[in-house]
């Protein structure tokens, strides 16, 4: 299950019930954790041994609509969205850890944590080690 960072409940609440506007991110970025992020941020993500986060931007190519598929806006009743594209970090060049979770954010470095959860299988990545990735449809991210 992912959950909402505090930073985006401030933003949503502002944009739809306040005057101020959301500037929609130009660019989503994924990042792995070894340590769990919180609704206030935080967390240990990894760095060094080749890490980098993954862009993945907005777009109907590269985020299925809640009822499946690319096309047309989203109509379905589970609040779902899905990566359409392998989501693949680069291969590591040292150990990164035991990662535990995800999050994204809307910078490449530093940034702010949009929204996080633990990954549906932890595993430990150590040098040598294929590029992590999440294959198409399993980052998944439900709104409700």
């Amino acid at each position: 299950m992912a959950h909402a960072t505090n930073y985006l409940e401030n933003k949503l609440v502002d944009h739809l019930f306040r005057t101020a506007a959301m500037a929609k991110p130009t660019a989503l970025f994924v990042g792995l954790h070894t340590a769990a992020p919180s609704d206030a941020g935080g967390g240990t993500e990894v760095s060094g041994g080749g890490y980098a986060r993954v862009s993945v931007p907005p777009g109907d190519a590269n985020w299925t609509a809640t009822q499946g598929g690319t096309s047309g806006a989203s109509s379905g009743t589970n609040g779902a969205t899905a990566n359409v594209l392998a989501v693949t970090f680069p291969v590591p060049s040292a150990d990164w850890g035991h990662l535990t979770h995800m999050a994204i954010y809307d910078a490449p470095t530093a940034g702010n944590p949009l929204i996080w959860s633990p990954l549906a299988t932890p595993r430990d990545v150590v040098v040598g080690d294929p590029a992590p990735r999440f294959p198409p449809g399993t980052l998944s991210v439900t709104v409700n």
